[in-house]
């Protein structure tokens, strides 16, 4: 849709002349602003637009600088989810210019994430506006589509207290309006509500038509009329001129359909021909200025001619202050194209033809598309088409694509290669395999053959390739490659993901950045898949590098945050930042600073200061993702927000509410190319454990058929190293599980280390220190602890630690006197926060926990006597020996007596074993 189209669509309705208060349907919406909905639900013609827009410019019931009104009218174009809403965005764009832009930004993707996601997004933006909103939505009955309506639902039974939406129709919308009235939460005004009265008809003749009429006269048109304003305003147009107005009222009858004929003929036959031709030739427009008019109907003066229709009230309706653009009442531009359809039939093509023409000399070429093919011109609209394709690509209009190659005839497609693979792309970019290889087949024979080429001027030899893009189709060969690359990895095949990417590089010429940065993001994507890291890096700086040369800045952008992903996997967390930040400042470094895209680098930067247990710079770098979201779009991946926002809240200890942000981050989730090594579900096993919902967790293992046993790949080392989790915390009621977590652990850190992935090297570190201890090996869990926190502390890595909570306690105590100090402290003070306790600096003896009776008793331990004989060399009873040891367990955080005893001695034999060589992991 063209800006200036979708702008007039924006448009509070211009005021009528012919305005009559109408005070008692005011009141009404006045009333009804207390409710959900509004809902104006009449006949054509019967004055719902003109009552809205009254209602609205004089304040509807508030102050007018107390709220806002966005207001949308809405066609036929707009039956379509994405379209839909992405025009309900751009009228909510009233509350601040970039308000709902990155909903807006999902809905423009390759592949729109669920409604229910984006929508939830809106309504999160909504309830944050401190006025009232009206959203008006004119002319809802253009919407057929049962996706739209159960939307609306959703939003409706979700709006925020200061939202309310109207919404104007020809026949009642497939919404929930019996559980709305039921509620109280729901207004309605029907066609009797807004028929005009007497009165009201009498106001209109004297006050806006300027006719003096008896009352007689006026109660007997409005009989005949029943108060329907369009055939109000028709019969004003058909009696003027006439001497006879009292014959003319009482001769006057027929139900509503027959009454708009009459009048419609009346009207029509009364214009001098000129003006009779002009409304016919001209209803094929959606919108209208004098230079187009003057071209579709090929006579000049069309813009004086509009101004005059204008002024005869032959319902034109302003689309701009200016009075230069204007479009007909729908209801008046309906009859004029049934007149035309069977009147003028032969005229419809070139009408439509000449309407493409114009559009296409003024660079609208959504416009000049859409009346190409209106006019049923296959070949020019084709035309149209290829020489779009480079805009469509670089804006991922890929769908709007799709639709118009699929309205022309597959013969017609298959003869021109630029537009077969430009549908093969398309196919692609949404996620449908079905139908990509014989496109690209369609297009490839055209290729080798030696077949001479034809530009739509030329006589074709039989079987020759139609051309428009002659630099387009210089670059098929590599560009065929390309989506056989990525139709190979959409179906898991690597192998030939990474043959068909290296054949695209090897034919894409020198200068085509595009397909050579794209063929080199897919052999990135292939080597992050099989976890071959440090190749997959180099493949998408390649791929940066050449999109940067290419201009397309935005998605040098979306390569930055694969960069810091794959550093952040290596542990590298220093240059994950650094690639962040060199992207932020590329961003801001450009003329027109580049925003889409800017929101995930913030998304990314606030993950790593959570990490790093810095939550007020985290929270700082979302709000900026917000705030940079406002003007780009929410990230590219919005699930990645809502995923650090969980990891903050994690990390202030609202576990439940993690939980809950995960559960719309998987909603919003949108599977793409990139592997999906940290799934959502794996995060929500790790909280669940947290809350000792071990149960669940271990259901969840089992419906991923995950077992200790697995042969191991980058893919699922999440999962497995979330398996390890839920046998750690099954290991008090089930003996095995301790020794199947430590093998499988041994098993990962292995494979972690072979493949360069530190981050895991380190996760794997720290549960090995924790399975150790809690199986008595003491100083194997600190010399573990001791390495985990050696990789770590140059990185600056806090979180993987502190969220182990008072499980690590212990072990820190003992490592804080060889390994970083100034860490092992911090870490102490937040675990001891969490559990209430207050740490006294430089206390790293766990010793110093136990009371005197504590030490005593764990000094018996270490000796061979037993409980009973402990209890009789105390003077105590066996229950309290008991208890004291069950103290002792908890304080040390270990769950044996060789454990404890071992952990009692641990700081002197430490101490001697500094210079000892490493054990082996």
């Amino acid at each position: 849709m063209s800006g200036q189209l979708l702008e007039s669509k924006l448009r509070l309705p211009a005021p009528h002349r012919d305005l009559v208060p109408r005070a008692r349907l005011t009141e009404r919406l006045d009333r009804g602003l207390d409710s959900r909905l509004t809902l104006l639900s009449a006949p054509a013609g019967f004055g719902k637009t003109t009552l809205l827009a009254a209602w609205l410019r004089a304040g509807s019931g508030r102050a007018p600088d107390a709220r806002w009104v966005a207001w949308l009218s809405l066609d036929h174009d707009d039956d379509e989810p994405v379209q839909f809403w992405a025009a309900v965005i751009a009228a909510l764009a009233v509350i601040t210019p970039d308000f709902g832009s990155r909903e807006a930004e999902l809905l423009r993707g390759s592949q729109p994430p669920p409604l229910r996601a984006v929508l939830t997004g809106l309504l999160n933006d909504l309830a944050t506006v401190d006025r009232d909103v009206l959203l008006v939505l004119d002319d809802y009955h253009a919407i057929e589509s049962l996706e739209i309506h159960e939307s609306m639902a959703f939003l409706v039974d979700h709006l925020p207290p200061r939202i309310h939406v109207v919404i104007a129709t020809r026949a009642d919308p497939a919404l929930p309006l019996a559980r709305l009235r039921a509620r109280g939460e729901l207004t309605e005004l029907r066609g009797a509500d807004l028929r005009f009265t007497s009165v009201e008809v009498s106001a209109y003749l004297t006050q806006a038509m300027g006719l003096t009429m008896a009352a007689e006269l006026t109660a007997a048109l409005t009989g005949r009329t029943e108060g329907w304003i369009a055939a109000l305003q028709l019969a004003v147009l058909s009696m003027q001129g006439r001497d006879d107005v009292a014959g003319f009222v009482r001769a006057f009858s027929g139900n509503d359909r027959y009454v708009v004929d009459y009048l419609v003929e009346e009207v029509l036959q009364n214009q001098p021909e000129a003006v009779r031709t002009f409304l016919l030739e001209t209803s094929v427009l959606g919108r209208m200025t004098g230079p187009l008019c003057d071209a579709v109907t090929e006579v000049s003066g069309g813009a004086a001619t509009l101004e005059t229709l204008e002024r005869a009230n032959l319902f034109l309706v302003p689309l701009d202050d200016a009075r230069r653009a204007y479009r007909y009442h729908q209801l008046f531009a309906d009859v004029l194209q049934a007149r035309l359809l069977d009147e003028r039939p032969e005229r419809i093509p070139g009408l439509h033809r000449r309407a493409s023409e114009w559009y296409a000399r003024h660079d609208d070429s959504t416009a000049a598309i859409t009346h190409a093919l209106a006019a049923g011109d296959p070949g020019p609209a084709a035309d149209l088409i290829e020489r779009a394709i480079p805009a469509l690509r670089g804006d991922r209009r890929e769908s709007t694509l799709r639709i118009w190659l699929e309205r022309l005839p597959a013969d017609l497609v298959r003869v021109r290669p630029v537009l077969s693979v430009g549908y093969a792309g398309a196919l692609i970019a949404i996620g449908q395999v079905d139908g990509v290889e014989p496109r690209l087949r369609d297009a490839e024979r055209y290729l080798h053959g030696g077949q001479d080429v034809a530009t739509p001027s030329e006589e074709a030899p039989a079987r020759a390739p139609v051309v428009v893009d002659r630099e387009e189709f210089a670059r098929l060969p590599a560009a065929i490659a390309v989506y056989r690359a990525g139709l190979a990895l959409t179906l898991g095949d690597t192998a030939r993901t990474v043959a068909q990417a290296t054949r695209a590089l090897e034919l894409a010429q020198p200068d085509d950045h595009v397909r050579r940065g794209a063929a080199a993001a897919l052999l990135g994507l292939s080597a992050w898949g099989d976890g071959n890291l440090e190749t997959a890096y180099e493949a998408y700086v390649e791929c940066s590098s050449n999109l940067l040369r290419a201009g397309y800045v935005a998605d040098v952008l979306g390569c930055a945050t694969t960069l810091a992903d794959i550093r952040i996997t290596q542990g590298r967390l220093h240059e994950a930042m650094h690639v962040y930040e060199r992207a932020l400042q590329l961003a801001s470094a450009r003329a027109v600073p580049v925003t889409r895209g800017t929101p995930d680098l913030h998304v990314g930067l606030s993950s790593i200061h959570a990490e790093r247990g810095d939550l007020r710079r985290a929270d700082e770098h979302l709000r900026r993702a917000r705030e940079a979201g406002e003007h780009a779009g929410m990230p590219r991946y919005r699930y990645r927000s809502l995923v650090t926002e969980a990891f903050i809240r994690e990390g202030e200890g609202d576990v439940v509410g993690a939980l809950a942000l995960l559960d719309a981050a998987e909603q919003d989730y949108v599977a793409d190319f990139a592997p999906d090594v940290r799934p959502i579900a794996s995060a929500r096993v790790r909280l669940w454990l947290r809350l000792g919902r071990v149960d669940d967790a271990l259901v969840w293992a089992r419906e991923q058929h995950l077992s200790p046993d697995d042969d191991l790949d980058y893919l699922h080392e999440y999962d497995h190293v979330t398996l390890a989790r839920c046998l750690l915390a099954q290991q008090q009621r089930a003996p095995d599980a301790s020794s199947a977590a430590l093998e499988l652990l041994h098993r990962l850190l292995a494979a972690a280390e072979s493949g360069g992935r530190t981050g895991t090297v380190i996760e794997v570190l720290i549960l090995l220190a924790v399975a150790r201890r809690s199986s008595g090996d003491v100083p194997g869990a600190v010399l573990a602890l001791d390495r985990a926190l050696s990789l770590a502390e140059p990185e600056g890595y806090f979180r993987l630690f502190a969220d182990e909570g008072s499980s690590l306690e212990a072990l820190l105590r003992l490592a804080a006197r060889r390994t970083a100090p100034r860490t092992v402290q911090r870490l102490l003070r937040s675990i001891s926060r969490a559990d209430g306790n207050p740490v006294r600096p430089g206390s790293n003896d766990p010793m110093e926990q136990l009371s005197d009776r504590e030490r005593e008793v764990l000094r018996l331990l270490k000796t061979d006597l037993s409980g009973p004989e402990i209890a009789r060399r105390l003077v105590v009873s066996l229950n309290t020996v008991r208890t004291h040891t069950k103290n002792i367990y908890a304080k040390l955080g270990v769950t044996s007596r060789r454990a404890a005893v071992l952990l009692a001695g641990e700081p002197e034999r430490a101490q001697s074993r500094t210079n000892a060589p490493p054990r082996s992991f």
